[in-house]
């Protein structure tokens, strides 16, 4: 069993934990996201599954995500612009976001828990998460930018 089947496979344990059914069109916006290394947009998954569901609307794909982030399998990404992101690695870790083409990459680094700590320490706030993100150029966007000059 390949490590994407494994996650496929648990993440459609925790839907039946959760009492959540599993219909065709949730099973493939499940596997499409754990397949995905882009943090795709609603319409995105909606453009690459509409072949094998044309019946299926943005609405379906968008109440789907919207049950997949409440059980925990998906986090909603929000950036500022018009559309969320999504991603199925709800690990904790971080992001990098190109300021040219809006790709956003992993970056896996330790957690800042003795930042949150500190927080609460100084504001007497309960910290209940944080996010941290970079901004930058990504490779592709740089060859092109040099391309050009």
């Amino acid at each position: 069993m390949t490590v994407s089947e494994r996650k496929l496979n648990e993440a459609i344990d925790t839907l039946k934990e959760s009492g959540v059914r599993i219909t065709p069109q949730r099973h493939a916006v499940l596997e499409f996201l754990l397949n995905s290394v882009i943090h795709p947009t609603a319409d995105d998954i909606y453009k690459a599954l509409e072949g094998k569901f044309p019946n299926m609307s943005v609405a379906t794909v968008y109440n789907n995500l919207r049950v997949l982030r409440e059980i925990g399998l998906v986090r909603e990404l929000t950036y500022g612009d018009a559309s969320s992101r999504f991603d199925c690695n709800t690990s904790d870790h971080y992001h990098i976001i190109c300021n040219s083409c809006g790709k956003i990459v992993d970056f896996h680094y330790p957690p800042l828990n003795e930042v949150e700590s500190l927080a609460e320490q100084v504001t007497g706030f309960e910290i209940s998460y944080h996010r941290m993100e970079l901004y930058g150029k990504c490779e592709t966007c740089q060859k092109v930018e040099t391309q050009k000059h």
